[in-house]
């Protein structure tokens, strides 16, 4: 803190505390104008990781900015790190030890010539100590002032300061007189039901009041070593609002209109539009005009987002203010056909905003879906793994992936499951819902547990096609929203052909890689003898087994019996890099869908949600497996090449754990140990071909504990 402020801050403790605040942020803000910095950026460290990582890149490299990743042990091959023009490591996977280093990136910075950061957001970027130490040393932080995250971090400080600069504020108690008999008095005048807040911290308490009360004192001296209290009236069925506002250092401020992002799991944003359905436009400038008033009180610089409660009337309260680039301002952009970043590294060094209010104009609808590995069937459990199989929409101009992995990477169990954001924008909210819901039809992932059926699910529903939201969207349509699913009997029989057609094509590769004019499954080859007959499939899905009898017809027709009925079947398959597009035909009636064939499992991929269906492993393949000790699932599934081994003789490995990596098709295949055991021995090592059902591990089981 240099000397000026000091004295302000002085000054301050000789009048009343509104007063005080008053003659802090008028002077505060002079001196701030009055040393308008002017030092372009040539080169950009980002501090953060995965997808806005990526984000900041790409609009760095298109002005000409270089760019300095730091990464964690588990990042080190990550996205972010590759698209970067230099990397630096940064420390374990831990946070703490790592992008929560602010002496490390500082020192980064020094190394490798930067002069400015972009923290992003998470991690660092509201981080006060670590915006002043920045200034101290001379290197430019990408974001507001530190003061004024100082002033919007504390939540009875920055209420003070809203209610002075005319933005509406929610009716509450705010004071020092935090005894329980105090606060009791305060919520009746207020009217119940209120809100129990932290007076740092977010979240709030709609419940009984005095052991409520009591449990929020315990959560926030927990949480931030201060048990001082806020009462707040509670807005029933709220909206939560945000409006995306831009400071300079020429005193300028514009807002680019408002995001509604009600819908929301475990408190936290999981799809987002721009603009709110069902604002007026009277509505939609009061909101902006309030938020820039709110900038403008803590002389904000760069790009806020002031966080309104909107309850049914439409009266709107501040509820508070991210001093930093929000996950969802990518929906900001596509409405006003700007890019923030580029806004926040022009302001950072010196320059005015690009736009003026007037000349910034509201074009579309755009939906942002957070696309999560989590399992929303319990509780929206947070997730892990590899991305084994990951295909995405096409990009376009009205399509935007938002993302900082690749199929093969592995999502972290150190860092937010978050895959990706899935952005589309429309002429209006109906063509941009509907743009949305086929994109997440694309969005196909294999590996682990993700939240894209759940999307497809709340983006379909007949209430928020509506534009009906609030924060208990999830809760009230619970039932709607996770709706009891099981497979059909049309299912089964596009399974079954998609394994016959799988069988037909691996044996014409087969052929074409062994060159033998003489085999018959060849191209062109004679018809076979008895071609025509009929097999069984056991095909398993969501618990439910069927037995699929097909009876080859002939012309690649066939009659598949599901239960009591009958189907008449065909259709074609056709691999697009490592998705295999299924056409299928059933009693004359055509469905689309993306398969992929990992071993025993199939992932079929259709317009209105996923499947994984298994196949019983052939009495065959059980018995080679016995016979030679590869249990535990060491067989190769297809013809391929082996890409790398896990496993040494005389290891104990449980079930699940990783044996062999196969590369097949350009896709890779990880072979995991069905049941615990001990690895005997590694038939096959690395860059070895091997042909399908070939045993690879030899295994002697053990029995689990």
């Amino acid at each position: 803190m240099n000397a000026d402020w000091r004295k302000i801050l002085r000054l301050s403790n000789h009048l009343n505390y509104s007063r005080g605040w008053q003659v802090l942020r008028s002077v505060g803000h002079r001196l701030q104008h009055s040393s308008v910095p002017h030092r372009p950026i040539s080169k950009l460290l980002i501090a953060n990781r995965g997808e806005i990582a990526c984000r900041v890149v790409r609009t760095a490299r298109k002005m000409g900015v270089r760019t300095v990743a730091v990464y964690s042990d588990p990042d080190k091959g990550s996205m972010h790190v590759d698209m970067a023009d230099e990397a630096y490591h940064i420390g374990p996977a831990a946070s703490q030890e790592s992008y929560l280093r602010g002496d490390k990136i500082l020192d980064i910075v020094k190394r490798s010539g930067a002069q400015a950061i972009h923290p992003g957001y998470g991690f660092l970027s509201e981080n006060v100590e670590f915006a002043e130490r920045c200034s101290k040393e001379g290197v430019i932080f990408v974001g507001p002032p530190a003061q004024a995250i100082r002033d919007m971090g504390i939540k009875s400080t920055s209420k003070i300061i809203m209610s002075e600069a005319g933005v509406p504020v929610i009716g509450g108690y705010h004071g020092e007189d935090q005894s329980d008999a105090r606060l009791r008095q305060e919520a009746d005048k207020i009217g119940f039901p209120v809100m129990i807040k932290a007076v740092r911290g977010g979240g709030g308490k709609p419940e009984e009041f005095e052991e409520q009360l009591e449990s929020a004192r315990r959560e926030a001296t927990k949480s931030f070593g201060d048990d001082v209290m806020l009462i707040e009236k509670f807005v029933e069925r709220p909206r939560h609002v945000e409006v995306q506002v831009f400071g300079d250092h020429h005193g300028n401020y514009v807002y680019l209109f408002e995001r509604d992002c009600s819908v929301q799991r475990r408190h936290q944003k999981i799809i987002e539009e721009a603009p709110a359905p069902g604002i007026s436009w009277e509505v939609r400038k009061s909101l902006g005009e309030a938020a820039v008033r709110a900038a403008k009180a803590v002389g904000y610089v760069g790009a806020g987002t002031v966080e309104f409660i909107l309850d049914a009337s439409h009266k709107f309260y501040f509820m508070e203010m991210n001093t930093r680039l929000q996950v969802e301002h990518p929906i900001s952009e596509m409405i006003t056909n700007t890019d923030l970043v580029e806004w926040q590294l022009r302001v950072a060094a010196g320059e005015p905003l690009p736009l003026t209010q007037e000349q910034i104009q509201l074009s579309g609808h755009s939906f942002e879906a957070r696309i999560y590995a989590e399992d929303p069937n319990s509780g929206f459990l947070p997730g892990a793994g590899p991305l084994d199989h990951l295909s995405t929409p096409q990009a376009s101009k009205h399509v935007r992936i938002e993302t900082g992995v690749r199929e093969g990477d592995e999502v972290s169990v150190h860092y937010d499951p978050m895959i990706a954001k899935l952005v589309v924008w429309g002429h209006d909210r109906s063509s941009a819902l509907n743009l949305l819901t086929t994109c997440l039809g694309d969005y196909n992932i294999v590996g682990l547990n993700t939240n894209v059926d759940f999307l497809m699910s709340l983006a379909t529903h007949p209430s928020f096609v509506a534009g009906d939201v609030s924060t208990d969207f999830i809760p009230d349509h619970y039932n709607e929203l996770f709706p009891e699913r099981t497979p059909s009997q049309q299912l089964f029989c596009q399974s079954a052909l998609a394994l016959i057609l799988e069988e037909e094509q691996e044996g014409i590769r087969a052929a074409a890689a062994t060159q033998d004019p003489t085999s018959p499954f060849r191209p062109g080859a004679v018809p076979r003898i008895n071609h025509t007959l009929s097999r069984t499939f056991s095909i398993t899905s969501g618990g439910v087994e069927e037995n699929v009898q097909v009876a080859y017809m002939g012309s690649g027709k066939y009659k598949m019996s599901v239960g009591s009925s009958i189907f008449e079947v065909s259709g074609s398959m056709l691999q697009d890099n490592n998705v295999c597009h299924l056409n299928c035909v059933i009693d004359g009636n055509v469905s689309r869908s993306r398969i992929v064939i990992q071993g025993r499992d199939m992932y079929v991929f259709t317009p209105t949600g996923g499947w994984k269906l298994s196949v019983p492993t052939p009495k065959f393949e059980k018995e080679m497996s016995s016979a030679t000790g590869a249990t535990g699932g060491a067989i190769a599934p297809m013809p391929g090449v082996i890409e790398k081994v896990f496993v040494t003789p005389g290891q104990t490995v449980a079930a699940g754990d990783p044996l062999v990596v196969m590369i097949a098709m350009k896709m890779e295949y990880v072979i995991k140990a069905a049941g615990p055991g001990v690895v005997e021995k590694v038939l096959f090592g690395q860059g070895d071909n091997v042909a399908k059902n070939t045993p690879l591990i030899k295994m002697k089981e053990t029995e689990a504990e």
